[in-house]
């Protein structure tokens, strides 16, 4: 009697139960017939929905490629540009990669220095699938050879843009790449080891003569067995040199005898003199020229770059603070490159003298940095507000000024957008604030500088504590000191007070405890 009654009860309470639920969650809610979405996208045709794929990235393209067939075909045939992990593994993965984007343009082969890189096979075998291809990057592609390089440069002889980057190849590859490659553009070699295999005489501009436009070498040891690729490029538009070992004044004077209509040149840490400015000269069409760290480099040089390169529009200065480019120099400037719109200096010491005239006669300058410029104090700032109008960016760091150069700068260049201060020890933290007070449509960037002495010190003094044994006591909560980056002067006393009353209560403790030995 006790089951049934109890089997009874279950019964009524799982009716009870699925009564409710059902009222809660009616079936209708809960199973719905699927209504198949009609796919808009098929009346597109393939152009369309590629042209779609193009406005996005890389991987919201990955992610479309998932969504079907259609639209995995379309988005591989019309991917122009991509970048693989140049692992030597690579080379299984070749065959099915390409097949599906059989349209790239644009490759990169990039290998880490912990892993073995693709060799000449892999290389040959991508050659012979993209022999569309338009520009190649390699970076540590360390088993690649100048057999491999120059196989490659038979099948891909549209080649446009090339650039190498610490690879093991030598001058051979590139002297492949130079000869069957008669649409070079661009060419650019960083780290490349075995440049000796080969005399200076033997490499030239091969069938890129013409076309070659942009040249950029960087850390290469014999860099200049480049030279007559330099020296035979007729139209030669752009010249980078970084860090290459040599006397570049002789190849720079045969390069400017012929003046092919260069426009930048980029020479940084490079063993040049005024030799080497004074034929610069020479490219009258010159509108960009950066002197970094070339401390063999006077204002001799830079006068006579001024005097005959009058369409100059942007100038980078670091003279590395050995005082050899200054007034006299910057002074040329300004009389002959009314042009100039874009001015750089780093460890250059310009006065009232030379910026007054900057000012005066370039008057489309519209960018200006100074960094580490020790002579740029509150009077040059002035001068610059002052007469200044089309300034619209301002960069200053590591220089003498103050609040007081800040306050004229705030009341002049009406056309100033965009200003950073850093690192410049008499600008307090909060004339940022009030500078975006009084200019609100500038954008200010600007860092707070502390008083480094005391916090060394304060550093200094807790470590020579910890190191005699003496313990730290527990400190109350109202006694902490304040957030190292204080905006007032106010702040900066507060701090320093606290540091006193910091150690005031260690030395208590000390004096305690040597009372409490006494007594014992």
């Amino acid at each position: 009697m006790g089951q049934s009654t109890s089997a009874a009860g279950n019964s009524i309470l799982n009716r009870r139960r699925s009564k409710s639920f059902s009222l809660k969650f009616p079936m209708e809610s809960i199973i719905k017939p699927e209504i198949s979405q009609p796919d808009y996208t098929s009346c597109l045709p393939d152009e369309c929905l590629a042209l779609v794929f193009q406005f996005l990235n890389s991987g919201n393209r990955k992610r479309c490629a998932l969504v079907c067939r259609r639209w995995m075909i379309v988005e591989g045939q019309n991917r122009y540009r991509l970048s693989l992990h140049a692992r030597s593994d690579l080379i299984t993965s070749i065959p099915s990669i390409f097949s599906r984007f059989d349209s790239v343009t644009k490759l990169s082969l990039k290998c880490d220095r912990r892993s073995v890189s693709i060799g000449d096979e892999a290389l040959v075998k991508i050659s012979l699938r993209c022999r569309n291809l338009k520009r190649l990057k390699l970076r540590a592609c360390r088993e690649l050879t100048d057999v491999g390089m120059a196989a490659f440069a038979e099948n891909c002889k549209d080649l446009k843009i090339f650039s190498c980057g610490s690879c093991d190849f030598g001058a051979k590859g590139v002297k492949a790449v130079l000869d069957h490659c008669s649409n070079l553009e661009e060419l650019s070699i960083k780290r490349l080891r075995g440049f000796t295999d080969i005399a200076p005489e033997l490499i030239g501009p091969g069938a890129a003569a013409s076309s070659l436009k942009s040249i950029c070498l960087k850390e290469l040891y014999n860099g200049q067995c480049f030279g007559p690729v330099i020296v035979g490029a007729k139209n030669l538009r752009s010249l980078k040199l970084f860090r290459c070992s040599g006397d570049w004044d002789l190849l720079l004077q045969e390069m400017a005898v012929k003046d092919h209509g260069v426009v930048e040149i980029h020479l940084e840490r490079m063993q040049v003199s005024d030799v080497a400015l004074t034929a610069i000269s020479n490219c009258s069409s010159l509108e960009i020229l950066h002197l970094v760290k070339t401390p063999e480099c006077t204002n001799f040089g830079l006068a006579a770059i001024a005097e005959k390169c009058k369409h100059l529009r942007k100038l980078h200065i670091d003279g590395w603070k050995a005082n050899l480019i200054g007034d006299e120099g910057l002074v040329a400037v300004a009389r002959f490159c009314s042009q100039l719109q874009e001015l750089v200096l780093i460890g250059v010491n310009p006065t009232t003298l030379s910026l007054g005239m900057l000012a005066a006669k370039c008057l489309n300058l519209e960018r200006l940095a100074l960094c580490g410029c020790d002579t740029f104090g509150d009077p040059e700032l002035s001068c610059i507000a002052a007469k200044c109008p089309a300034l619209r960016k301002l960069c200053i760091k590591n220089c003498p000024i103050s609040d007081v150069g800040i306050e004229n700068l705030a009341n002049g260049c009406p056309g100033l957008t965009k200003v950073k201060i850093k690192k410049c020890k008499g600008v307090l933290g909060g004339c940022a604030d009030w500078l975006r007070t009084v200019r609100p449509m500038l954008s200010v960037n600007a860092d707070t500088v502390e008083p480094e002495h005391q916090e060394e010190a304060s550093n200094d003094a807790v470590g020579g504590l910890q190191e005699n044994g003496i313990e730290f006591p527990q400190l109350n909560s109202q006694i902490m000191a304040p957030s190292i980056a204080s905006s007032s002067r106010r702040s900066r006393s507060g701090y320093f007070k606290s540091g006193i009353g910091l150690f005031s209560g260690m030395s208590l403790v000390a004096c305690t405890s040597r009372q409490r030995r006494a007594s014992r």
